[in-house]
């Protein structure tokens, strides 16, 4: 029995890894597939029919002779299936429309205030809708909703916690998947925003990182090697309460001196942040001022929490996301406080800007089909 287990495990693990395969690489045959994973030819071609079966790979005419018989072109097939990506913030809603490979077919960001009413999720669900019949996508090729709250994801009780932003102490996520007609799974937005960057560092062996995500809120992730920390009580990454400045202003959490009350994007500006960079750019002496003292006080946080778990820090949210060439700014500073002879080539801006969150969110529910493949 436990042989017959094993050869079981083994048969899908390597089916999973041939079609994670085929995703990453677009056209490839069997032989390129026997080759790069290690399989036996017959394998890899028993494996690829499997797949084509499941209507999840097809043929795709023939690739370029090497000198010998041309080997049939094996690519994902259109209608494999896709995700959706949902992100809920205090004053939108952006959502994304990825497909296996994660790249981004459609995406939109609404002006919708959140109120918790079940109006609102209707209209949720109305918009997205509408966003997947412009998309032309069929109903029958979404996997499921990934769905992004700022608050504490509670996975043992199933509910959106201690939501300062939106008001929430409670939500059920009951509460809100009965609004929608696909499979719903539920991120913190930071963990979605680390989550997309992660995915694109598996490229580059990227294996570790703390992403902060420096919002209207500041929260935090760790990823590591492929996955999310969530910790004991699903707050693993929640710096934006670290003591910075003891007995400093007060926080919206009712202690004082938390890394939130120093740099949350509403300590640089009530308005867009672009345009803050901007006055910066111009010397604004205003905004020269708030941006030294922010960074001053982002430094200290930076360091600290590499200082406690020895890894890369992507600068995400949306401060990360428009500060471009000032990183460098935060990057001296770093290297000023750091202990060991390193410089701060560990600390970068995050890569993906635009709908980071729910990005990450659709990825989730991609990983999960993947895992099941």
């Amino acid at each position: 029995m436990n042989k017959k287990i094993t050869n079981i495990e083994v048969k899908k693990r390597n089916r999973n890894d041939v079609f994670r395969y085929i995703c990453r690489n677009g056209m490839v045959s069997n032989p390129d597939i026997s080759y790069a994973l290690k399989l036996s030819l017959p394998t890899a071609t028993q494996i690829t029919k499997e797949l084509i079966e499941k209507g999840l790979v097809e043929e795709k005419g023939e690739l370029e002779s090497t000198g010998g018989r041309r080997a049939k072109a094996l690519g994902l097939s259109a209608h494999a299936g896709k995700a959706v990506g949902l992100d809920i913030t205090k004053n939108h809603i952006s959502i994304v429309l990825t497909g296996l490979t994660g790249s981004i077919l459609k995406y939109d960001r609404i002006f919708m205030p959140y109120a918790p009413k079940d109006s609102y999720y209707q209209e949720v669900n109305q918009r997205l809708q509408s966003f997947l019949d412009e998309s032309g996508c069929g109903r029958h090729e979404i996997l499921g909703i990934g769905v992004s709250f700022p608050g504490i994801i509670d996975l043992n009780k199933e509910q959106v916690a201690d939501s300062h932003v939106l008001g929430l102490k409670s939500l059920p996520f009951s509460s809100v998947s009965s609004f929608f007609s696909y499979p719903c799974h539920f991120l913190n937005d930071a963990n979605a925003g680390a989550y997309a960057e992660g995915i694109q560092a598996q490229s580059e062996h990227m294996e570790s990182f703390f992403y902060l995500s420096l919002s209207n809120t500041v929260g935090g992730a760790v990823y590591s090697n492929g996955r999310l920390e969530q910790g004991s009580s699903f707050r693993c990454g929640e710096v934006g309460h670290m003591t910075i400045v003891p007995d400093g202003k007060e926080c919206y959490c009712g202690k004082s001196g938390c890394l939130d009350a120093y740099c949350s994007a509403k300590c640089l500006t009530d308005g867009k942040l672009e345009d803050f960079f901007v006055r910066i750019g111009q010397g604004d002496p205003q905004a020269v001022r708030l941006w030294d003292q922010y960074t001053t006080y982002l430094a200290i946080a930076v360091n600290n929490i590499h200082m406690v778990l020895d890894c890369d820090l992507v600068l995400g949210g949306y401060v990360g996301s428009s500060m471009g060439g000032y990183i460098k700014d935060i990057q001296k500073k770093v290297s000023e406080r750091n202990t060991f002879a390193e410089g701060s080539s560990f600390v970068r801006a995050c890569r993906h800007k635009t709908g980071a969150a729910a990005l990450g969110a659709s990825l989730d529910i991609i990983e999960r089909f993947m895992e099941q493949v």
